[in-house]
């Protein structure tokens, strides 16, 4: 039996308080009024204002010993004192149509700088919302995705997995509480607690309002905030009863002397891919994709899946390797860890194929309302972009692609957290530009949010495999996993 340490479950508790304080700090420092946006607008443009006079003084330094008047200019001015008076009149005539001109500009400037500050007032009260946002979804997968790898091994009937299946359901552990915590975030969102979603604004699908969207109107028969929130119940509950049995099962075949519960979770487990499946691609769409509501792409649900599907096998990896060097797992061997590396190197290839795929092909047919979406990420995020396919796939295939490196402990878990921070990087990327646009950064408010649900992560996780021996006894496999090797 695996036994929690005091020191990691203190360390859990640390992260989990210095995350809260950093989520709260960003939620107190963000502008509770246009006022507060004002001032930072200000300050923006006397900071860019001092650029270009530094800029101007250092020209005016640099004709500072020029002729003072050329021949031209003498020249020119002796023309202009021989124009006659008679011009006065008309001058007068273009000097009033001229004020009246820059009073109508002044007009349109002031209401077009009115909805530019209501604009950033909203983007930055969107920033500790989204930072929690994007941890929140991002750790959620992660255990979707260990839930999903352990119900393929079901299916699979798979001979070398058996001995990792008890720390797969002690990281799935983790989905009814994240579950929890990200639907409350779905529903202040529906509630205009936040302004997340843009299809959720008020007057959006009425034609007789300033807010009326006619694209987003025409898909509120789905982005409706009542059927939206109906389906984020269903598939979550859906995951969580499977998660609920299919655990309850494997602990009831340890006691059993038949193999009727092991052939129950693989029916169930089969159900299950197909209801995961479905409601995978659903949910890409309604929690990711639907913050760009005018842009979609038919490859998103799957490009979406290999993000998380990758970074849930990197987490098997790293607390495989994590139990394993505290003595416990003594089942694991080489080859165990050498084929999880194998299934981390395999789909960040994967990844990066949808990843081209999805860009190449929108790039290429250049339709100005698809190729926005990378428009802004290339001009806005153009160093988190970019640095994604690095971490994502240039990486893993440096630290990864040698059969022996797989083997290796300290290059694996390298490669695992550069894998899991750029999977991180890779959902930041997907919601940030829809949220906060230009006013993007990874401070407090997002580190603090990874911090809070890492430490929660542990916490629930390691308390979780302390409730049941970490090799289930009657599975059909289980000698074969033992003794797996090559």
């Amino acid at each position: 039996m695996y036994t929690f340490s005091s020191k990691l479950k203190t360390f859990s508790f640390v992260l989990m308080i210095i995350g809260i304080l950093g989520i709260g700090y960003g939620f107190l420092t963000a502008p509770k009024t246009i006022q507060d946006v004002e001032t930072i607008l200000k300050e923006e443009e006397a900071h860019h204002e001092g650029g270009h006079e530094a800029a101007s003084t250092h020209e005016a330094a640099s004709t500072e010993h020029s002729p003072a008047v050329t021949h031209e200019e003498a020249v020119a001015e002796t023309a202009h004192d021989t124009i006659t008076k008679d011009t006065v009149t008309v001058v007068t005539v273009a000097e009033l149509s001229h004020a009246e001109h820059v009073e109508n500009n002044a007009e349109a400037h002031a209401d077009e700088h009115a909805e530019h500050a209501e604009h950033v007032f909203h983007q930055l009260q969107n920033k500790p919302w989204a930072a929690l946002y994007v941890a929140s979804i991002f750790f959620l997968l992660i255990t979707m995705g260990v839930l999903a790898f352990y119900a393929i091994q079901q299916v699979a009937q798979a001979g070398w997995s058996p001995v990792l299946f008890r720390v797969m359901q002690g990281i799935t552990a983790y989905l009814p509480i994240i579950s929890v915590v990200f639907f409350v975030v779905l529903l202040l969102s529906g509630f205009h607690i936040n302004h997340l979603f843009v299809w959720m604004k008020e007057g959006v699908t009425d034609p007789n309002s300033p807010n009326y969207d006619e694209i987003i109107a025409g898909k509120s028969g789905y982005l409706n905030f009542a059927f939206w929130i109906s389906r984020a119940a269903i598939f979550l509950l859906g995951w969580n009863v499977y998660r609920y049995l299919s655990r309850k099962n494997c602990l009831a075949q340890d006691e059993s002397n038949d193999d009727l519960f092991y052939k129950k979770n693989f029916k169930m487990s089969a159900a299950f891919l197909v209801f995961f499946i479905v409601s995978e691609s659903i949910m890409a769409w309604d929690w990711i994709m639907s913050l760009d509501p005018h842009w979609f792409s038919t490859l998103f649900g799957w490009y979406v899946f290999a993000s998380f599907f990758v970074s849930g096998i990197t987490v098997i990896q790293m607390v495989t390797i994590y139990l394993k060097s505290k003595g416990y797992l003594e089942n694991v061997n080489s080859s165990h860890i050498h084929d999880l590396s194998k299934f981390m190197f395999g789909i960040s290839v994967f990844w990066t194929y949808l990843w081209f795929s999805q860009f190449m092909l929108i790039w290429y047919a250049n339709i100005p309302e698809e190729v926005t979406y990378f428009k802004t990420r290339i001009e806005l995020y153009n160093l988190p972009f970019f640095g994604a396919f690095v971490m994502n796939f240039i990486f893993p295939i440096l630290l990864l692609i040698n059969s022996d490196f797989k083997r290796i402990y300290w290059i694996v878990v390298m490669g695992g957290i550069i894998i899991l921070a750029g999977h991180y990087i890779d959902f930041f990327n997907m919601i940030m530009p829809a949220t906060v646009g230009d006013r993007w950064f990874i401070g407090i408010p997002e580190i603090a949010s990874l911090l809070f649900f890492f430490g929660l992560f542990i916490f629930v996780v390691f308390s979780a495999l302390t409730k049941a021996p970490l090799v289930p006894k009657r599975n059909p496999f289980i000698e074969e996993s033992k003794h797996f090797h090559y």
